[in-house]
């Protein structure tokens, strides 16, 4: 299997893909599969053959060089996602809605909007939505997301001067807990083994071999 690392249009965050036999060079603009329907990123890197642990991580696929018409699309709805964030961001602090948007997503294969947001409780935000689809007039969805969630959604550099593992490789969270930081027999620092997110850090489980270890990471990422 070859893949490709692309660097994201929207969020600049890096992706790999199976290239699917299509053969694309650094600078072209390539399509790819995604959960909203399809995304757009930036080659940064040559077909290359996958190392061996890449194998256990599902990739999406290469659909297609991306041509004129797509990236001016794409941009466009990049646009239009950061016009919806400000409208949306503008009515919660209108109404007082105890609530935390983190990011908003048009999808590509049906008319609908999905708004990702944090809060520490239920929210009811029914009138909100009734604002959403009288602005946008297509399907609305509000997607609550825990803390990591949104770690891995906005993203970031962690202690290691990598970028974080959940936003890079991770394709679900795995569960630490303090007997695996009592396995490593380390000295408990909590500023030292929480990430970002405010969690212990999911490379924790890479020391004992939970998951994968990143000195076999090949690649390094830019």
């Amino acid at each position: 299997m070859e893949v490709v690392s692309l660097k994201l249009l929207d969020s600049g965050r890096i992706k790999r893909a199976k290239s699917n036999n299509i053969k694309c060079k650094p600078g072209d603009f390539c399509i790819i599969e995604s959960p909203f329907g399809e995304e757009i990123g930036e080659v940064i890197r040559e077909n290359s053959e996958v190392k061996k642990f890449w194998s256990k991580f599902p990739l999406e696929k290469v659909l297609r060089k991306a041509s004129e018409k797509d990236i001016e699309f794409f941009r466009g709805r990049i646009e239009r996602e950061k016009e919806a964030f400000k409208f949306c961001r503008e009515r919660i602090e209108e109404r007082g809605m105890p609530m935390k948007l983190i990011s908003v997503k048009f999808f590509t294969n049906e008319r609908k909007v999905m708004f990702f947001f944090s809060a520490e409780g239920r929210i009811d935000f029914r009138d909100l939505v009734k604002d959403l689809a009288k602005k946008y007039r297509m399907r609305i969805e509000m997607r609550q997301i825990g803390i990591r969630d949104e770690a891995k959604m906005l993203g970031g550099i962690g202690v290691c001067g990598r970028f974080l593992c959940c936003m890079n490789v991770l394709k679900e969270f795995k569960p630490i807990s303090s007997n695996l930081i009592k396995n490593l027999d380390i000295k408990i620092n909590p500023n030292k083994i929480s990430g970002l997110c405010g969690r212990l850090m999911c490379c924790l489980s890479y020391e004992v071999g939970v998951t994968i270890n990143l000195s076999d990471i090949g690649e390094e990422e830019e």
